[in-house]
């Protein structure tokens, strides 16, 4: 008994800076475990007891038979993920990686999609259960879900009368269906995945009905499991709703699903809500740090395929060479699809036997909008089918063929480079800043957690004034580098800036990417990220009440700064295409009119509440206050008049429009 001693000291010192509370709750487990110690007797006969031999089972026997729909599977087997996950990703999960020879691996470290849905961690003690009779279908439960554990589901009355329906899967009839049929054709529900799920209960804490509450794992898994793999088999009905809302994006299917992330991270709902906005055309460049870790750690990769088998690219590259990384893929992209759109003109310039006149009129609606996400989308829906069916003939031209084995690039791909702070405002910067000046066609979305949150949560340029952190453990005594308005002056003629905060406003965020998206230049969007090393002091389900107070007192306003729209004379010709221009509308695209010197837009409202009481709620900060109330006034007093001098800016933008 003279370690208990010890412990609680080591318990102490350790845990000093979390707060009294803190301590004494670990000091209260260390009394009740040694009161509940229980002797357990070992049978003699297991000392030369020998472990049965292992299964041989496939991975068609794994979760991966029903972890995804019927399309969706054909597409992953197609891409090698059966294969992949007996002879690698098994092996490797079961610490026998070493085993492994050189040939099992595909060449440039290669994964395929979706492994993530077969692993199964089961880590949750407790897990969302829904209660139909209170939820108003909002979507807010899923959009909010780090790890794509929660969903909405549609179903068909057909579908709920098959033998296969499990005993007490509850649905309710579907609101607000603009097309496919009266309301009533389709019923509504929200599923867990309860081995998948990480117990965070951030859906809990945001939904605004009351509908979820946390419930035991062991009371609720027999039969959310049930429902998971019947709901997993039905067919994918994103298309029946506006993906540029927060309801109807997230009846799209997340094409980053159950990632490492931990628990009630605040980084990866931004990354899977650009899936569902963009996934099937994205490519992703990611930065060293927790997004390349959660993203693509060894053998596991939690990006995956919808139906149609299309789903992001992803590649990582290093802290100090991201962005010129992601320029090179946008450079090398925009390069052959323009020696494309080159050879489908020589081609429409050839009179006969160079396609039917349905082809070619596909092929000259797609260069019309080849430059245009969504409508490059729609042209490629019908030029595709037609391009495959007269290439596959025997007497095609050599032209067609060649169009052909080009076919990926008929797609307008949506660039996307992702970091954290730690890129972004340090290491990264000078990439960054010269990714910004070159006006290309490409996105940046800065998950910011204000540290170094992958390597133990160091200060970086990012960190506010006050925070205590690792090398600042006196607080840190300068502002916060304000990056995205830094952007916005420097770049404000032709970057677009947005400074968003998914917790706090769910449409400002989807209206953040779809701009940004759309916009025909550089973006940059700030995304603030709750994180564990912040220290929120009611756990990391409660980071959506955190995030909103940090917008309500003004410490992370919300604002999108749009560029000025050139008029029709600075347009090149493309741009000035009135048939485009009439598509875009008959499409509720947004036209942008000309707009001399640029909008801002101020999302967040004038600050309420008191700093410092949001500030208390948080480790990093509460604890400078412990331990030097005096240094502790003066660092936050110099954070609340940075705060009224960004705010004043901002205000006088978006009054003057012009930055």
């Amino acid at each position: 008994m003279q370690a208990i001693p010890l412990l609680k000291d080591a318990i102490a010192q350790t845990y000093s800076k979390q707060g009294a509370e803190v301590v004494a709750r670990n000091h209260a487990a260390v009394d009740t475990a040694l009161n509940s110690v229980i002797k357990v007797d070992i049978p003699p006969e297991w000392a030369t007891a020998e472990d049965a031999p292992a299964a041989e089972d496939s991975a068609a026997d794994t979760p991966l038979s029903e972890a995804q729909q019927p399309a969706a599977r054909a597409a992953a087997a197609k891409l090698g993920l059966s294969q992949f996950v007996d002879t690698v990703m098994r092996p490797v999960l079961q610490l026998q990686g070493d085993t492994l020879p050189v040939s099992a691996f595909k060449p440039g470290n290669w994964l395929p999609p979706g492994t993530t849905s077969v692993e199964r961690r089961t880590v949750a003690t407790n897990i969302p259960h829904w209660d139909p009779a209170h939820c108003s279908e909002c979507n807010i439960c899923s959009f909010v879900c780090p790890h794509a554990a929660i969903r909405p589901v549609v179903a068909t009355a057909g579908e709920l009368a098959a033998d296969d329906v499990p005993v007490g899967f509850e649905t309710k009839s579907l609101r607000g269906l603009k097309s496919g049929g009266a309301d009533a054709e389709y019923t509504y529900r929200v599923q867990v995945s309860p081995q998948d799920c990480t117990g965070c209960s951030l859906c809990v804490s945001a939904c605004p009905e009351g509908s979820l509450t946390m419930a035991p794992l062991a009371e609720e898994l027999t039969q959310q499991a049930a429902n998971w793999k019947f709901t997993r088999a039905l067919p994918d009905r994103g298309s029946l709703f506006n993906r540029n809302t927060v309801r109807g994006s997230q009846f799209q299917p997340p094409l980053l699903e159950f990632s490492g992330a931990c628990e009630g991270c605040g980084e990866t709902a931004y990354v899977k809500l650009l899936t569902q906005l963009f996934g099937e055309r994205m490519i992703i460049a990611n930065a060293c740090g927790c997004s390349s870790v959660w993203g693509g750690w060894s053998p596991n990769n939690p990006y995956t395929v919808n139906s149609e088998g299309r789903g992001p690219a992803w590649a990582t590259s290093l802290l100090e060479d991201n962005a010129q990384f992601a320029l090179g893929i946008h450079f090398a992209l925009k390069q052959r699809r323009m020696a494309y759109a080159s050879a489908v003109r020589g081609l429409l310039q050839q009179q006969e036997g160079y396609g039917s006149s349905r082809l070619r009129s596909a092929l000259e609606e797609w260069l019309k909008v080849m430059d245009n996400g969504l409508l490059c989308h729609q042209a490629v829906q019908q030029l595709q089918p037609l391009l495959e069916a007269e290439c596959s003939a025997s007497y095609a031209p050599m032209a067609l063929k060649h169009l052909w084995e080009g076919v990926d690039l008929l797609e307008k791909p949506s660039i996307w480079i992702v970091g954290g702070d730690g890129w972004a405002y340090d290491i990264g910067f000078a990439g960054l800043d010269h990714v910004a000046a070159t006006g290309e066609d490409v996105n940046i979305l800065v998950l910011d957690t204000e540290s170094y949150s992958n390597t133990g949560g160091q200060k970086s340029k990012s960190t506010p004034v006050g925070a205590v952190v690792s090398l600042a453990a006196r607080g840190k005594q300068t502002s916060k580098k304000d990056l995205a308005m830094m952007m916005m002056d420097a770049y404000g003629q032709d970057v677009y800036v947005a400074s968003v905060c998914l917790e706090a406003d769910y449409k400002q965020v989807v209206k953040a990417f779809a701009e940004a998206e759309a916009h025909k230049g550089v973006s940059i969007i700030v995304a603030y990220a709750p994180c564990a090393m912040h220290g929120i002091s009611k756990g990391m389900g409660c980071s959506a009440v955190e995030a909103r107070a940090a917008v309500d007192v003004g410490y992370w306003p919300l604002w999108r700064w749009n560029p000025p729209v050139k008029p029709a004379d600075q347009l090149g010709p493309q741009q000035q295409n009135s048939e485009v221009t009439e598509a875009m509308a008959a499409t509720a695209v947004t036209v942008k009119p000309h707009v001399p010197h640029g909008k801002l837009t101020l999302d967040s409202k004038k600050p309420k509440g008191q700093l410092e009481e949001y500030l208390q709620g948080q480790v990093r900060f509460s604890a400078l206050t412990r331990q030097d109330p005096a240094v502790s006034a003066e660092l936050h007093q110099h954070m609340q008049t940075d705060i009224i001098a960004r705010l004043d800016k901002l205000r006088r933008i978006a009054g003057d429009g012009a930055s």
